[in-house]
């Protein structure tokens, strides 16, 4: 008897040009906007609530910056300059560290013209080492790095496969690290002031980590 399939095994899509990845990143755009209220719920659970209204207002950011931008530019100049947006409205540790996903994980991308399964897998460990070396996080910290560390494991683990398929990967791994950040102490941030309080709660950069890379992948398999 055959089993069941993973959940992204029907994705079809092999891979995204440049134009495809600028709406990408808009799709990304909306679905953060739209989690304000939940990402300022959870980060009211573990430190001073700003964290969703900061997300919100970096995403604003990078749709006018995108607004700006030709795609013919490039993929590695799209997400770079989404992370460029990010860092230049957010301001704080989130502006910085969420704003270095994207530019340094932008970088590993020049030259490439298709956003596939290896270009993700690129992007995604770019990105985790420039977040984990400014941040100074590691996973079990309860950080967004416990969200992001095993998406980019899981990007490198399904390389091989269509963006469509790896996104879906990608976007469970980043769930599970976000939900597996419930039960962690807070090591870092203002989250640490908690001490084993922080247990119980998600941490809300995990939390925004897991809505891009959901955002992501739904955006792959319409």
């Amino acid at each position: 008897m055959v089993g069941p399939k993973e959940p992204y095994a029907a994705m079809s899509r092999t891979s995204l040009d440049s134009a495809e990845v600028k709406t990408m990143l808009l799709a990304v755009a909306d679905a953060v906007i739209a989690a304000e209220p939940a990402l300022s719920e959870a980060d009211r659970n573990l430190g001073d609530g700003d964290h969703g209204l900061g997300m919100q207002r970096g995403f604003q950011a990078v749709q006018a910056k995108l607004a700006s931008m030709d795609a013919a530019e490039g993929i590695d100049k799209l997400l770079s300059g989404t992370g460029m947006a990010m860092m230049s409205s957010m301001g704080g540790a989130s502006g910085a560290i969420f704003g270095t996903l994207f530019r340094d994980g932008g970088k590993a991308l020049a030259g490439r013209t298709e956003f596939d399964g290896a270009a993700l897998a690129a992007f995604l460990r770019a990105a985790c080492d420039g977040v984990m070396a400014r941040g100074k996080a590691k996973p079990g910290d309860k950080t967004m790095v416990d969200a992001l560390h095993p998406a980019a494991g899981k990007a490198e683990e399904v390389a091989g496969l269509g963006i469509g398929e790896a996104l879906a990967a990608v976007a469970g791994a980043a769930e599970a690290g976000r939900d597996l950040s419930s039960g962690m102490v807070a090591t870092l941030g203002r989250a640490r002031t908690l001490g084993e309080a922080s247990v119980g709660h998600p941490d809300a950069g995990a939390c925004s980590v897991a809505v891009i890379f959901r955002a992501m992948s739904d955006f792959a398999a319409s």
